[in-house]
């Protein structure tokens, strides 16, 4: 395997982890903490500090206005009306549901990508089973909800995080379509910021900041980690796969963070987990497998191909 392929996949690995414990680590940090604020702080800082680091190591790339425009656009979508707005949501949803609806990722990347014609490539066989498959998982588990859609909070928190799924799948596919000039890692970081900046701007239309003087130290710890992991790592491993993987494999890791957040839920949050769940879970896994066979397929039939025009 070659060096570049080896280190996507390692970085999607990283993400498949990492960003499953950031639903847990949100949920925490919500809990206490006005949520607009939280996710402004965490991206914010986690972008400026990757600056730092790139400035310092002598590898930051030259910046022209009209890159850090072309990184706004990503920045907005996937940063702040992505995952900032899935943080505000936890304060009404568990955690684990949170993830799951995230895990509708693949469905909503291929299908903008189709219809937007960045791919024209219509999805084979093994895609269209694995996000069926998918699908199907999630909608296992939310057998299991339905019961709470009656609350009003409950039913507008899982609509945010449909609609922030959405942002994020359409800034992914402007993201990987657009590649500026710039290094991987300085995108990441001005993306960060951006989308730091603009949720730190809907902090005081949408925020209780009140709740300030009422912040625990758990909320504190837990934006400590996903600045450090969830941001800097996590994010930076993200642009990275993005860039060097096919958009749809790259998704994938909205099928593992189900995985890790409801497990964390279910173990430190009392979120619940039945056999229901257990059958989503297995249902999700097998969609991973078919959206990841699935995407090595047409690099199979393009090697092919180009072996049957040298043989003429």
């Amino acid at each position: 395997m070659e060096k570049k392929p080896l280190l996507a996949y390692i970085a999607l690995a990283v993400v498949c982890i990492v960003w499953g414990t950031t639903y847990f680590a949100m949920r925490i940090g919500v809990a206490t903490f006005p949520p607009f604020l939280f996710s402004g702080i965490r991206h914010t800082i986690a972008g400026i500090l990757m600056l730092i680091a790139l400035k310092l190591s002598g590898r930051l790339s030259k910046l022209s206005k009209s890159d850090i425009k072309r990184q706004a656009v990503p920045g907005v979508l996937m940063v702040a009306l992505g995952n900032g707005v899935i943080g505000w949501s936890e304060k009404y949803i568990p955690s684990g549901l949170a993830a799951l609806i995230v895990s509708i990722m693949p469905v909503y990347v291929v299908a903008l990508n189709y219809l937007s014609g960045a791919d024209r490539q219509f999805p084979n066989a093994k895609i269209i089973i694995g996000l069926l498959l998918g699908s199907i998982g999630i909608v296992l588990i939310f057998k299991d909800n339905i019961q709470d859609v009656t609350n009003t909070d409950y039913l507008i928190g899982m609509l945010v995080a449909f609609g922030a799924c959405l942002a994020w799948a359409t800034g992914a596919i402007y993201a990987k379509h657009r590649p500026p000039k710039s290094n991987i890692i300085t995108n990441a970081s001005v993306q960060l910021i951006l989308g730091g900046l603009a949720l730190l701007l809907m902090c005081p239309v949408f925020d209780d900041l009140t709740r300030l003087g009422m912040v625990s130290s758990e909320s504190i710890w837990s934006l400590l980690y996903l600045i450090v992991f969830g941001s800097i790592l996590a994010y930076s491993c993200f642009v990275y796969a993005l860039e060097k993987l096919p958009l749809g494999l790259s998704s994938i890791y909205a099928y593992f963070n189900p995985f890790i957040a409801l497990s964390l839920g279910f173990l430190f949050l009392n979120e619940k987990m039945t056999n229901i769940t257990i059958l989503a879970l297995i249902a999700a896994l097998g969609g991973v497998y078919f959206i990841n066979k699935g995407y090595k397929v047409p690099k199979i039939k393009t090697e092919i191909k180009k072996v049957e025009i040298t043989d003429k």
